[in-house]
């Protein structure tokens, strides 16, 4: 089964695609967290991305794509893969598509998270992420244990440049631009639903479920 999750940067994309992979058993494959691969391990592709990245913009497409299907061919994709923060816009979603249907899969299904402005800036302006494992926390509404350390493996904890109001501010006009038009594009195909991000996350993964079954 292979699920794409829509929604703006803050919208609770990663934690929910985390929540699914393990109900049902399938890869995660974020496209932030490859970047952020690329970035710590200092390769070419992780210096271009970050220019990118820290002004709140999309990397380009060439590269994007690239990244991504090569994770998809990874064996432990095989059988499905919920895909978080990927496609972003069309001309992604048709390379998506095309290299799927060379393997004769496609995409199941396409949850579209909704979000207001106001609340995206809140939960990221108060994002702090781990150094290590990458675990996320929230100054208050998922605060760690120990101020500046993660619960999970007692790594430093950051906040993102692209999560300083600011810079949120200009990843909602990307978004805007470049990734509204797949909703009406998944919609075009019968696969797209939406949930609403309210209730805290075992609330939405429940909303998730539900709209999936």
């Amino acid at each position: 089964m292979y699920i794409i999750l829509l929604g703006a940067p803050g919208a609770g994309k990663g934690t929910q695609a985390a929540m699914l992979a393990g109900k049902i058993g399938v890869a995660q494959v974020a496209s932030g967290d490859l970047f952020r691969q690329a970035l710590q391990q200092e390769t070419e592709l992780g210096k271009t991305a970050k220019v990118y990245m820290e002004k709140g913009q999309l990397v380009p497409d060439k590269i994007t794509i690239q990244m991504v299907l090569e994770r998809l061919g990874k064996p432990d994709c095989n059988n499905g893969a919920i895909l978080d923060g990927f496609p972003r816009n069309l001309e992604q979603a048709s390379a998506l598509d095309k290299e799927l249907a060379e393997q004769a899969k496609a995409i199941d299904k396409v949850i579209n998270i909704k979000v207001s402005e106001a609340e995206v800036i809140k939960r990221l302006s108060g994002r702090w992420i781990c150094r290590d494992c990458q675990t996320p926390y929230h100054e208050t509404d998922n605060p760690p244990k120990v101020k500046g350390k993660c619960d999970r493996c007692d790594g430093e904890l950051y906040q993102r440049a692209d999560d300083k109001p600011e810079t949120v501010k200009e990843r909602l006009k990307v978004y805007e631009k470049e990734t509204l038009p797949l909703i009406q594009y998944y919609k075009k195909t019968g696969k797209l639903v939406e949930v609403v991000s309210e209730g805290g996350p075992e609330a939405v993964h429940r909303k998730i479920l539900a709209a999936l079954n």
